[in-house]
Order: C-alpha cells, then structure tokens, then sequence
C-alpha cells in the first residue's frame, strides 16, 4: 500500500487508514519494513501507527543504527531482524547467525531492555538455527521463499526441510514466525505440517489479491487457509 502511494504521491492510499481497516477486517497484526530509501514505508509512517494499531505492531528491518533508534523509540511489540542490504529490493535470505553472532547478541539485548519480543530471519539450516538461540533471540522467522518456488512441483519435498529447521526451532526453545512469498495455494499446507507457527507475515501476495477479491474478503480468505 506505501509502495502506491510513493509512486503516486500524495496519500492515497492512506496507510495509517488501511492499517487500521486490516484490523477491522480481521489481520492480527500489523507488519512494517521501512528501508534506508523509504521507497515504500516511511519511518514517519511507523511513528504514525503505533498508537492506532490495537493488535500485533511488528517492525522488520535491517538493525543500523537509524533502525534500531526508531524501534527503541517506538516499542513495538516485536522487531524482525532481516539481514537486507540497503539496495536489496526485497529479502533474499537468512542470517549467518554464527558470523554475526556478537553483532546479533548486542542489538537483541538492547531490544530486550525495551521489552521488545525479537525474531531473526533464518533458512532452513539447523546449525545457524541453533546459533540464533545462542544470541539470545526469543523467535526465529523462516525465510520461505525456497518452499514457494518448490511447493507447485512437490509439496512434500518443497516443506520438508522447512519442518526440520521448525523442529530444530522448536527443540532450541525458540518461538516460530515464518514469510515471504506465502500465498493462497500454499500457506494451508505449511500451516498443516508446521502447526506450532505462532505468526506468518504476508504482503505482496495479500496485496495482489486483493486488486481480485477486496481487501476484507482477502484477509478472511487467508485466515481461513490458517484456521481450517
């Protein structure tokens, strides 16, 4: 919705409204990626939000220094960690939880010191799953872009190692978000084999369909996908 916005200028569609208009049509949470461009989020936007959204507030991004001011200043309910770089245009992968372990330790604690719930964006590889517990984050958000591509040629192949590394999540004692490119066709069977997911977060899927089948309509037509 930002990224309309921005593209047209002024403030249609108004994001703070559409947030809240989520809410009422039944989203659980609210999502916001603000970038160092603010090609679509703005960090004015994020500040604008807070008091308005009633249910989860998530901020997801990468921790510089600018980000990790805005989120102590906000306090939201949980912060995503992504390791993006600034050109990237959307998220590509996961941490390397092991090289970057002191790095990660040192931005969670400060977060934590705010009462900020982290997660950490991972693959599927159980050993820098394991690492994430090390630096101390409370969950871990799987990065499913590799079970989307695979999932229309073989559902079971394209999610096993998906329920591996949400075992080994589990196993660690982490909590489990999973996103990116989750959709209508494939998000009731990762729901299915992943049952204990506390959170998935959808955007651009949820969007498009909803040029389709209206907003209200499409939130529904996801929450279904997660509930029955």
């Amino acid at each position: 919705m930002a990224t309309l916005r921005n593209a047209r200028g002024g403030n249609i569609p108004d994001v703070q409204k559409v947030a809240m208009d989520c809410e009422q049509f039944g989203a659980q949470g609210i999502t916001v990626h603000p970038r160092p461009d603010e090609r679509h989020i703005r960090y004015s936007d994020v500040e604008l939000l807070k008091p308005l959204v009633t249910t989860e507030f998530n901020i997801e991004g990468y921790p510089s220094e600018r980000f990790i001011k805005l989120v102590t200043g906000v306090k939201p309910d949980q912060v995503t960690l992504v390791p993006d770089p600034p050109e990237a245009i959307t998220s590509s992968a996961g941490w390397n939880t092991i090289t970057h372990h002191d790095f990660l330790a040192d931005v969670i604690a400060e977060f934590h010191r705010y009462g900020i719930r982290t997660s950490i964006f991972v693959g599927t590889e159980v050993k820098l799953i394991e690492g994430a517990a090390r630096v101390g984050t409370d969950r871990v958000e799987l990065y499913t872009e590799p079970y989307a591509s695979l999932y229309p040629s073989g559902p079971e192949a394209a999610v096993r190692p998906f329920v591996r590394a949400a075992e080994a999540a589990r196993d660690a004692g982490l909590e489990l978000n999973a996103g990116h490119d989750l959709n209508l066709d494939n998000l009731r069977f990762l729901k299915q084999r992943i049952p204990w997911l506390k959170e998935v977060s959808i955007g651009h899927a949820l969007i498009s369909d909803a040029l389709y089948y209206g907003l209200q309509n499409t939130i529904q037509m996801y929450l279904r996908q997660l509930r029955d």
